[in-house]
């Protein structure tokens, strides 16, 4: 079993999690990553996925992360999310609603500007990580 150490997840809406961890997986901006007690200090923003919370008695717990920042100091984890999402919590109908609306918002991308074509796009991208990560 590997060590633990202190991760906090927070949002603009206030703190998420505040405990230890022996993992932390999530998708960085240049691909996934993996933080593990004694990790080196390190800055990263976040992308857009799928993030996991390796818990000391075994259990894991899934979120879908929509960007922020993470940093590791003096052993310490902290993670700033734009969005977080527990699995749990995630509403499926309403996440494949929206979709469903993305998609039919790029099916017309004939009609679109190139601004309207990027936010239908990344409101697909988020629909699709919520989606996946609520089916897990």
């Amino acid at each position: 079993m590997s060590a633990p150490f202190k991760l906090i997840i927070a949002t603009p809406d206030g703190s998420v999690y505040d405990g230890e961890a022996t993992r932390f997986i999530a998708r960085g901006a240049s691909g996934d990553f993996c933080i593990m007690a004694k990790h080196a200090n390190y800055v990263t923003s976040l992308g857009m996925g799928m993030a996991k919370v390796e818990l000391e008695d075994g259990t894991s717990k899934i979120a879908a992360c929509m960007g922020g920042m993470l940093t590791v100091m003096n052993g310490e984890c902290r993670v700033v999310a734009t969005t977080w999402e527990w699995k749990e919590d995630i509403d499926l109908d309403r996440a494949e609603s929206a979709k469903n609306r993305a998609e039919e918002r790029l099916n017309q991308k004939d009609k679109l500007n190139d601004h309207d074509v990027a936010i239908a796009e990344a409101k697909l991208k988020r629909a699709l990580i919520r989606t996946g990560v609520a089916k897990l």
